[in-house]
C-alpha cells in the first residue's frame, strides 16, 4: 500500500486549493478515502470515535454479497450449458459466468460512478459512498442478457432520479438498485420478463428458460409438477437473476451482515415471517397455483430472500426505529406475497413491495415516535 500512498501524495498538490485540478478534488478524495482511512475530523456537533467509516461499511456489504456473486457466476454457466445439453465442469461454468457477468458489473460501476463524480464535482462535495453497494446490487438483480445500453440508462435513472435529486447518499427515499430495476421493467418489459431473458441461450429450440414463478403464474403448472424441487430452490440451481437464486448463499450474507451489526436482523426476520404467514393463509384458500404453493417455497424462490437481506435492510430507505423495523419488515413480506399472487403480469412482488414500503417507512417511524412521546407524557401526568 506504500506505493499507492506515495503516488497519492505526489499528485495531491494538483487537486488541493490553488492546484491546476482543484475542481476535481472530490474525485481525488474519493480514491484516497477508498484506499485509506480518511483523516477528516468533525468540527461541530457530536463527536463519534469509531474505527469504521461509511466506505468500510459499504465494502463489508459487498463482501457479504460475495457468496451470491460466485454462485451466480457458476449458475449462469450451468444454466447455459444445461440449455445446450453440455456436461461442463465447475470451472468451465464459473469462467463462462464470469465473462457474462463482468460487462454488467463494468457498465454499472462506470456509468454510476461517472454520474456520482459529476454531481460531486459540480456541487463541490465529496463523492457519496452509497454507490459502492448499489453498483454491485444492480447487475445482481438483472437478467444475464439485459442489453448493456439499457443497463446504462437504468443506472443513470437510478442515480439521478432515485438518489441525487433527493440530495445524495443518506437523503434518498427509494432504494437506488430497485429503482434501476423498476425503470427497466416498466420501460422495457420484454427484456425483464418472460422465459427467454433469464438464461443465456434460452432461445435454443425446445428449451424453456422460464423461472419457477413464471411457470406458477401461468397457472398451468403446480409446484409438484415442476422440474425443480425444494432442494434446487434452496441451493439455487434454477433460472433467475444473477445473484437472487441461491438461498444458502444469501443466508451466508445475512449472517455476516447481522453479525457485523450492519444489516438489521429485525427487518430480515420480520420480512420472512410476514411473507410466510401471508403465503400460509393463502394456502388455505388455494384459488390458483401460486396460492397453493407451499408457504416455505415462496421464501426460497424469486427475489424474496435476496430482497429481504440486501434490499429491505437498506439503512437509508428502511424504517429506523426498532418497532418500526419489525412493522416495516412484516409489511414488506405481506405485500411481496400479495403482489406475487394477484398480479399475473408481474409474479415477482419483492421489488414493488420494498419500493412501496420505502415510501411509507418515514410514516411508520413518525407514528412510533409519536406513540413513545405520548406514553412518556402520560407517565409524567400519572407521577404528577
Amino acid at each position: 500500500m506504500k506505493v499507492f500512498r506515495n503516488l497519492l501524495n505526489t499528485v495531491k498538490p494538483l487537486f488541493v486549493d490553488g492546484g491546476k485540478l482543484e475542481k476535481l478534488y472530490p474525485a481525488y478524495d474519493a480514491f484516497e478515502t477508498f484506499l485509506f482511512v480518511p483523516d477528516h475530523t468533525t468540527h461541530s456537533g457530536t463527536h463519534i470515535q469509531d474505527s469504521i467509516d461509511l466506505k468500510r461499511t459499504m465494502a463489508f456489504v459487498v463482501l457479504a454479497m460475495l457468496p451470491c456473486i460466485l454462485f451466480g457466476m457458476w449458475n449462469i454457466g450451468f444454466q447455459y450449458h444445461n440449455a445446450l445439453s453440455i456436461d461442463a465442469s465447475l470451472l468451465e461454468n464459473v469462467i463462462f459466468g464470469f465473462w457474462k457477468f463482468l460487462p454488467l458489473l463494468i457498465v454499472s460501476y462506470a456509468v454510476g460512478l461517472g454520474v456520482e463524480f459529476a454531481f460531486a464535482i459540480s456541487r463541490g462535495h465529496s463523492v457519496n459512498e452509497g454507490y459502492l453497494v448499489s453498483g454491485m446490487l444492480i447487475p445482481l438483480i438483472m437478467p444475464v442478457d439485459v442489453p448493456l445500453w439499457m443497463l446504462a440508462i437504468s443506472v443513470v435513472f437510478a442515480v439521478v432520479i432515485g438518489k441525487e435529486v433527493f440530495g445524495g447518499t443518506g437523503m434518498n427515499i427509494l432504494n437506488p438498485a430497485l429503482t434501476a430495476r423498476a425503470f427497466l421493467f416498466f420501460a422495457y418489459p420484454s427484456y425483464m420478463s418472460g422465459d427467454k431473458v433469464w438464461v443465456h441461450g434460452a432461445s435454443v429450440d425446445g428449451y424453456s428458460g422460464e423461472t419457477i414463478l413464471g411457470a406458477l403464474a401461468a397457472n398451468n403448472s403446480s409446484w409438484d409438477s415442476l422440474l425443480w424441487n425444494a432442494s434446487d430452490a434452496f441451493y439455487g440451481i434454477i433460472p433467475g437473476s444473477v445473484g437472487e437464486t441461491s438461498f444458502i448463499a444469501i443466508a451466508f450474507g445475512a449472517i455476516l451482515l447481522i453479525y457485523a451489526g450492519i444489516g438489521s436482523g429485525r427487518i430480515i426476520i420480520s420480512t420472512f415471517i410476514g411473507g410466510y404467514l401471508t403465503a400460509f393463509l393463502f394456502n388455505l384458500w388455494g384459488y390458483n397455483e401460486l396460492m397453493s404453493t407451499p408457504a416455505h417455497i415462496h421464501l426460497l424462490i424469486g427475489g424474496f430472500a435476496f430482497g429481504a437481506v440486501f434490499m429491505a435492510t437498506d439503512p437509508v430507505t428502511a424504517a429506523q426505529t426498532n418497532k418500526g423495523k419489525v412493522i416495516y419488515g412484516l409489511l414488506v413480506g405481506f405485500f411481496a406475497i400479495l403482489i406475487r399472487i394477484f398480479n399475473p403480469a408481474y409474479p415477482e412482488g419483492m421489488m414493488l413491495a420494498i419500493l412501496l414500503m420505502n415510501v411509507f417507512a418515514p410514516l411508520i417511524d413518525h407514528y412510533i415516535i409519536e406513540g413513545n412521546v405520548t406514553k412518556r407524557l402520560n407517565r409524567i401526568k400519572i407521577k404528577a
